[in-house]
């Protein structure tokens, strides 16, 4: 099982509680949905958080169809994939 956190080295705050988080935030278990990226304690994949913004639902909307999935963790979640952008545009220098 891969688990990936949030915190001060991949993550540095949850901006919803300006607070590091320590907490797992997404992982990918063979056992679980096949080993598609899911957020944790749940069986949603983050997939379905980009398709919704992608096609231009909120994230509110998101959470409501999804309410397994805590608001500090989508959170959480879009600035990981923040993060890991920035360091692949800096990468591409």
């Amino acid at each position: 099982m891969q688990i990936i956190r949030a915190n001060l080295l991949s993550a540095p705050t949850s901006s919803l509680y300006n607070r590091p988080m320590t907490e797992p935030v997404i992982h990918s278990d063979p056992e679980i949905q096949g080993g598609v990226t899911v957020f944790v304690g749940t069986r949603v994949p983050v997939k379905n958080l980009f398709d919704y913004l992608e096609a231009g639902d909120s994230l509110d909307e998101f959470l409501d169809d999804f309410p397994s999935v805590s608001r500090e963790q989508a959170v959480a979640a879009l600035e990981l994939a923040q993060k890991a952008l920035r360091e692949y545009a800096n990468s591409a220098r």
